[in-house]
């Protein structure tokens, strides 16, 4: 951390210098890259009762220090049902899309949630629900059932 303090003490100029190393270093930060979207979700039923999910995130990523690393399907009360590790930062590559298979979904379930999460934030993002029988999404409001 910059000492002000310490620059005010030998004038305006270093202070005006202290000011600016601040603002870079806010700038920089790896919470400057916001939280991780889901923008796109496909779905195809498998076999009876497993979906095949194609999810589009966004996020800024900002290398190996904040980075969307996992997406996961949700029932609508909010238990994680499988869980797609994103195991390196897609700096060049956004927004960007990947699958997970054979996601076993409760028997009577009709929807699922689809989240993101990233390595700073955790998650927060825009999270999608789709219609297990139609395919459509829409956006979650915080419903549970």
């Amino acid at each position: 951390m910059v000492d002000q303090d310490r620059f005010r003490r030998r004038g305006p100029r270093h202070e005006k210098f202290a000011s600016l190393l601040i603002a870079v270093g806010i700038v920089a930060s790896p919470a400057w890259g916001g939280e991780s979207d889901v923008t796109k979700v496909q779905m195809r039923a498998e076999r009876a009762g497993t979906y095949n999910f194609a999810v589009t995130l966004r996020h800024a990523d900002a290398g190996w220090d904040h980075y969307a690393n996992r997406w996961e399907v949700l029932s609508m009360d909010g238990k994680v049902l499988a869980t797609r590790t994103l195991l390196y930062p897609h700096v060049n590559e956004q927004p960007f899309t990947r699958s997970l298979g054979s996601v076993a979904v409760p028997v009577g379930a009709t929807r699922v949630r689809i989240r993101s999460h990233d390595s700073v934030h955790e998650y927060g993002g825009a999270e999608l629900v789709v219609d297990l029988k139609t395919g459509k999404t829409k956006p979650w409001t915080g419903e549970t059932s």
